[in-house]
Parts: C-alpha cells; sequence; structure tokens
C-alpha cells in the first residue's frame, strides 16, 4: 500500500558529500510529512531531518549546518544533501513518510540505505 524506495547511499571520505533520494508510492490517501532517520551501529534510530509539505523543516542538532532536506511533492520525493559528512554521520539511513489511511495517519519507512563514511 506504502513503499518507499530508497537511493544514493554509498562509502564517502571524511569532509564528502552524499545525496540520498527517497521516492514515495502509495494507494492511500496523501502524503504528510517525509524525511529521514538514521540508524548507527549498535545504537537506536534517531531523526535526521523531517520536512512538511509546506516546506517546514527540522534538522537534528548534530547535522544543522551540514544537511538540507527538501522535497518534491508533485514526484513525492524527498532528498537529503549531506556534506561535510563525518564518520560519525555512518549508519543505515530510512526514509520516512506520514500517509493519510482513512481518518488515521501512519508511519512509513523504506527499508534502509546505508552510508559509511570513512576517516
Amino acid at each position: 500500500q506504502v513503499q518507499l524506495v530508497e537511493s544514493g547511499g554509498g562509502l564517502v571520505q571524511a569532509g564528502g558529500s552524499l545525496r540520498l533520494s527517497c521516492a514515495a508510492s502509495t494507494s492511500m490517501g496523501s502524503i504528510n510529512t517525509m524525511g529521514w532517520y538514521r540508524q548507527p551501529p549498535g545504537k537506536q534510530r534517531n531523526l535526521v531531518a523531517v520536512i512538511t509539505p509546506g516546506g517546514g523543516t527540522n534538522y537534528a542538532e548534530a547535522v544543522k549546518g551540514r544537511f538540507t532536506i527538501s522535497r518534491d511533492n508533485a514526484k513525492n520525493m524527498v532528498f537529503l544533501q549531506m556534506n561535510s559528512l563525518e564518520p560519525e554521520d555512518t549508519a543505515i539511513y530510512y526514509c520516512y513518510a506520514k500517509v493519510l489511511n482513512g481518518r488515521s495517519w501512519l508511519n512509513y519507512w523504506g527499508t534502509g540505505n546505508q552510508v559509511t563514511v570513512s576517516e
């Protein structure tokens, strides 16, 4: 019913850049907030950045000034431009979307995309 397909992860040296993309497809209702969460090895999943349909954004403190989230509402896509990457950014990055299902908003996740930043 809801599918989130991520792309763009990989291996990069510290100081480098990567761009993540996520395409959402749904047979349900409209898509509200979209964004990215990440899970470093051995740690819990935490917010990286989210964006509303109107362009309102919220970033984790650790990525402010380095990462930029954007979206294309017409294509149901969300992007994460990651600059000045640090080894601490190494994690599995999950695309997120809040989708209307009848009267309820439900949270959906992609399968994850590995980002590895080497020293």
